[in-house]
């Protein structure tokens, strides 16, 4: 047995047999003549493979496998590396390398210190130090990807594949088992201090998106009779959106934030760290004076940067049904729900369609169990005020702002999820960073549903220039026509200037969702 077929044997112990790959020369020892049973998934461009793999990650709550191609490939990828690691998307990136037999030279497409050039980016990174080391080196990279959440990075020279396995070479566990219960004693202090409070409030993040952790939170929220509210830059959905005790998206803006806090004595972070910033617009402090700050979270190094009194790094839902068992009920009058705005009305005849009125129409349709993908910055707060998320995994954003990660994250959660109806709705400054993904999604019949809001510039960074009392030094792009490269591409593809042609495609397309087999662009053209 070689050391190709000695990694075949432990990726399929694992069940890691799909590989998401933009092949270069260093791959093809390892990518021709593949076993039957494993599946390669080609994405047109590494930011696209990695960004494809990571919604099938998220979506299985398993680590993906992605290949890619020294440094070339590497380097086109870190962008969406960088998006994995916020997104605590578990992947094993496995990087070509040229043959350690010539590496002193430094041959064309030799990659300099490869498993360093992502940064700090991958949450564990190793060049083997030997061929035999290999299937063990991936082995590990599985498990560091899946208690780390986020991508693992292995540099594997051609050369390796086919050198001699040996069986004494290190390995790794078949299976690793990690306990998470939390009891009434591990929470004691944290429920001493929400149990004083006479105001508290809740902010989810990313860390209770899950069915047991909506009803841990829920639970909670209901002893406690306070609001829940949605961090900022949502990454995933924390909490039921048409939940009487949904009080909104917490704002960014450091004032805003401040004031918003300002009405609780005690906040607890569940799931996040405390709290989520943008730009450093004013120079308050976003934690009022008399207010105190817990997190609950299982990410040491969101619990490690919270300005806060007490954090707890736990099992997030084991800790929130520890906390609800801990602390009395509290009697007081519920707060109000979150205030949706009313649905615009119709643009009339020659009045251009807004934003608004795909959101509302897509509102009114969108179906309970559907996943939900944004990267339309402009339209990101509308969104968030529009549309209730109503089920876990509800909600897919871009973590870390990486433009891209929207259309090719889609297309990789609707291969992880291929029963439940996936939409992203994408701006047409953001499709540009992965349209390479909707080969993809053509190629393999993934049937995601992708509206790309067409306002025919980076509207978002206009509205910033012109908040700074300055005129965009960019130019529109209203002539791209992103329809048109969708379908170049082998997507189908529609545009819709009107709301009535609005409607209609959304009527068309919503009942058969779940069971779509093809992909379908809709490039809809919204006034900026």
């Amino acid at each position: 047995m070689n050391v190709r077929d000695a990694t075949f044997e432990v990726m399929r112990r694992l069940g890691v047999t799909t590989i998401f790959g933009n092949p270069g020369s260093t791959e093809v020892p390892f990518l021709k003549d593949l076993p039957g049973d494993f599946r390669f998934v080609l994405g047109l461009h590494e930011g696209s493979v990695v960004g494809i793999a990571t919604g099938y990650a998220t979506a299985r709550d398993e680590p993906s496998f992605v290949n890619l191609h020294t440094a070339a490939g590497l380097g086109n990828a870190i962008n969406a590396i960088a998006n994995a690691r916020d997104c605590r998307a578990p992947l094993i990136v496995v990087v070509g390398q040229q043959d350690r037999r010539q590496l002193g030279f430094e041959p064309f497409l030799t990659g300099r210190s490869l498993e360093r050039l992502a940064g700090e980016y991958p949450v564990w990174s190793t060049l083997p130090a030997r061929a035999q080391d290999v299937p063990g080196a991936i082995a590990r990279a599985y498990h560091e990807a899946q208690a780390a959440h986020g991508p693992a990075l292995v540099v594997v020279p051609m050369g390796d594949w086919l050198e001699e396995a040996d069986e004494l070479a290190a390995m790794a566990p078949a299976r690793v088992l990690r306990p998470c219960a939390v009891d009434e004693h591990d929470v004691a202090r944290l429920a001493e201090l929400v149990g004083d409070a006479r105001s508290p409030a809740l902010v989810v993040g990313r860390g209770t998106d899950s069915e047991e952790g909506w009803e841990a939170v829920g639970g909670l929220a209901e002893k406690l009779r306070c609001p829940v509210w949605q961090e900022p830059f949502v990454r995933r959905a924390g909490f039921a959106q048409d939940h009487p005790l949904f009080a909104g998206h917490l704002p960014w803006r450091r004032r805003l934030m401040h004031d918003a806090l300002s009405a609780y004595d005690v906040v607890l972070a569940v799931g996040t760290s405390a709290f989520r910033l943008y730009l450093f617009d004013e120079p308050v402090a976003v934690i009022p004076p008399g207010t105190r700050v817990a997190v609950i979270t299982d990410d040491p190094a969101e619990a490690h940067r919270s300005p806060c009194e007490l954090a707890l790094v736990a099992d997030v839902p084991s800790a929130c049904r520890a906390l609800t068992r801990s602390v009395a009920a509290r009697d007081s009058e519920r707060p109000e729900p979150m205030r949706r705005p009313a649905a615009l009305a119709p643009p009339g005849e020659r009045e251009p369609l807004r934003a608004g009125h795909v959101l509302d129409a897509l509102s009114a349709r969108l179906p309970r169990e559907a996943v939900l993908v944004e990267e339309t910055p402009s339209s990101q707060p509308e969104l968030y005020r529009r549309l209730a998320i109503r089920a876990p995994l509800g909600f897919v954003g871009t973590a870390n702002g990486a433009l891209g990660a929207g259309i090719s994250g889609a297309i990789g959660l609707r291969m992880g999820l291929p029963r439940r109806p996936v939409v992203a709705v994408l701006g047409d400054g953001s499709s540009m960073y992965a349209i390479q993904a909707l080969w993809t999604a053509g190629h393999y019949s993934i049937g995601v549903l992708l509206i790309v809001l067409a306002n025919g510039g980076y509207a978002i960074m206009d509205t910033l220039a012109r908040d700074h009392g300055a005129t965009p030094a960019w130019p529109a792009f209203s002539a791209i026509d992103i329809a048109g490269i969708a379908r170049c591409l082998g997507c189908p593809s529609r545009r819709v200037r009107t709301h009535g042609e609005l409607i209609t495609t959304l009527e068309d397309v919503m009942p058969g969702l779940t069971d779509r087999a093809e992909p379908l662009l809709v490039e809809v053209v919204v006034a900026p």
